[in-house]
């Protein structure tokens, strides 16, 4: 597997890796806001290449405070689900997270389906908000510790 940044002209591979997991991880109608994020990425974005093809995209984001970060868009497509793909992406985004240095939190939003994943991971629930996405699915927020020693 081999990560690397995000360009144009991954869109139409990212595309489909969102709509390989819809309607079980993401609405249809976040379709829309995925696109936007894509026409102009906030913070670091990644696509991850399996096979000669795009395997997932995901990325995070440095809050204002320094301290925190937020992993957002982060996918696979739903081919490859249960290979530890969306684990080998989602620690090679923790990683470059904490080589930007003095992260302490990391936080993410995401449907109740992908949540189990994220908390085998080491990551906690913090809350859940009903119905958060569109079509019922609730918006579960999540944090994790990034380091445990200062």
């Amino acid at each position: 597997m081999d990560v690397r940044a995000y360009s144009p002209a991954d869109r139409a591979a990212c595309l489909a890796v969102f709509d390989s997991n819809t309607p079980r991880f993401f609405d249809p109608a976040e379709r829309r806001d995925f696109e936007a994020f894509l026409n102009r990425p906030d913070g670091f974005y990644f696509v991850m290449e399996h096979d000669g093809g795009v395997a997932g995209c995901g990325g995070y984001a440095i809050a204002e405070e320094k301290s925190l970060a937020s992993l957002v868009w982060g996918m696979v497509h739903a081919d490859l689900h249960k290979l530890g793909i969306g684990r080998f992406l989602l620690m090679f985004r923790l990683r470059e997270i904490t080589k930007a240095g003095g992260i302490q939190l990391v936080r993410l939003g995401t449907s109740q389906h992908a949540a189990p994943f994220f908390e085998k991971q080491g990551f906690k629930v913090t809350g859940i908000r009903k119905d958060g996405y569109a079509s019922g699915m609730d918006r579960v927020e999540m944090m994790m510790k990034l380091s445990v020693c200062p």
